[in-house]
């Protein structure tokens, strides 16, 4: 069916036109956006460091890999209505469009109920699986109740932002998080210095600005003229849409959450050295997050630009999108991973004084950064390969090489070298390195080499 795009309409056609121009028109305001968002947490782990204490900062930086399990499987799934709308898009299926809108919207309120119910049930039992010290305990709890009671809000304002994504408009979501983000941190400072509400004041000042946000965006999907428009009196879940998100969006989801449920071992490594490597770890962590921030934003833009041409029935253009993407993307992690790597104990300065923790993060920082080079070629690929709808693929070289290989890499090597920090933190770089030859591999034989062979049409 013919889809006829109005005047002045913020989606943007990628089928056509200078892919490097489109790629960085489109990354740019996601890159603010991660940056952004990302400070809703990091903003809590600057108040809670310098007016709280270390045990708190300890216990948010522990809490970061439970909180992860959950986003992450829902933002696999917003990752599968994103290919969903954007093939649809490109294919100009206007009716299939506005049914896998309304289906994204409606899955989206009812997970965020069970999702929110779930978090908040599993907090004591993760945090004392984790080997969580007694200090760090109780204001760990107490941030991640909070924290999940609230959940809903980011995930209605991510699967949102994934439909308007999918449709090539990444700068409206981009202005909703600048404000929200701000009050984040006026909020958190008033809570925390003002109320004396401590950790909680952080966990609240969070949510309240998180539900804003997905005000924000379920308002603005209702009121837009435009193709991608949401309304509330046609939400279902559509059963065709439904199995094609879960097709797309699934593979992603359950790699996301058993990476970071792996994680949750690393972590438990980690406590085993104490609180201040603890916080030391959370540090490097929060900068680790910022260089990542880049290759977020090029994922997101592999995924919407290739599942737009492949829609289209371009897989040439999708392949060259691909590379194109890949190869800023080292650029960037390489110029931000030298930055790092100089100005390391500066930037963890910025999160604490205490020269324990400074210590411990710029040992992490140092051993860790540059080998984020490999990373971003893991994340870019894997965003451009589930783009064109192969999810499964991506979900297995990650989870054998993020999760498998590096449980047994902490297992044996803590075992036969040393339980030392250094042995530890390098289990990151491990798994990240063996899973980028594979990928790279995987992709070139499969996509580069047979173009059109195994192509997928929704």
């Amino acid at each position: 069916m013919g889809m006829k795009i109005q005047g002045k309409t913020t989606a943007k056609d990628m089928t056509q036109g200078s892919i490097v121009k489109l790629i960085l028109e489109f990354c740019l305001p996601l890159l603010v956006g991660n940056l952004f968002q990302m400070l809703y947490n990091t903003v809590d782990s600057l108040v809670v460091g310098n007016f709280v204490g270390t045990e708190a900062l300890a216990a948010i930086g522990s809490t970061t890999m439970i909180v992860n399990m959950i986003v992450f499987f829902f933002n696999g799934m917003s990752t599968g209505a994103t290919v969903l709308i954007g093939q649809l898009f490109g294919a100009h299926d206007k009716e299939g469009l506005h049914v896998a809108v309304e289906t994204t919207m409606g899955m989206t309120f009812l997970f965020s109920i069970i999702f929110s119910i779930l978090g908040v049930f599993s907090v004591p039992y993760m945090l004392r699986f984790m080997s969580t010290p007694e200090d760090v305990l109780g204001p760990a709890t107490t941030y991640l109740t909070i924290y999940f009671t609230g959940i809903s809000g980011l995930l209605i304002y991510n699967m949102g932002s994934g439909i308007l994504r999918a449709v090539g408009d990444s700068v409206r979501p981009l202005l909703f998080l600048i404000f929200t983000s701000v009050l984040n941190t006026i909020l958190d400072l008033i809570f925390v210095i003002v109320f004396g509400w401590g950790i909680s004041g952080v966990a609240i000042a969070t949510i309240v600005s998180q539900f804003l946000s997905a005000i924000l965006i379920v308002l603005l999907l209702n009121r837009t003229e435009d193709i991608y428009r949401f309304t509330f009196h046609d939400m279902r879940i559509d059963k065709k849409s439904f199995a094609l998100i879960l097709r797309y969006g699934l593979p992603a989801a359950i790699q996301s959450t058993i990476t970071a449920f792996s994680n949750v071992f690393v972590q438990s490594y980690v406590n085993g050295f104490g609180s201040a490597c603890m916080a030391g770890w959370s540090c490097y962590n929060k900068i680790d997050q910022f260089i990542f921030l880049p290759v977020q934003s090029m994922a997101m833009a592999a995924t919407a630009f290739v599942s737009q041409n492949i829609g289209a029935g371009d897989e040439e253009r999708a392949n060259k999108g691909t590379v194109v993407s890949l190869v800023m993307m080292e650029i960037i992690t390489f110029t931000l991973a030298t930055l790092i790597f100089i100005f390391a104990a500066p930037a963890t300065g910025v999160f604490t004084s205490d020269v324990r923790v400074i210590r411990y993060s710029v040992l992490f920082l140092h051993q860790n950064v540059f080998f984020l080079c490999f990373n971003s070629i893991n994340h870019t690929l894997a965003g451009a390969l589930r783009g064109r709808g192969d999810s499964l693929a991506p979900m297995i070289i990650m989870l054998s090489s993020f999760v498998a290989l590096r449980q047994l890499y902490l297992f044996f090597a803590t075992r036969l070298i040393g339980y030392t920090e250094r042995v530890v933190g390098f289990g990151y770089p491990v798994g990240w390195t063996v899973c980028c030859i594979i990928e790279v591999s995987y992709f070139y034989f499969r996509w580069m080499r047979k173009p059109g062979k195994g192509k997928k049409h929704i």
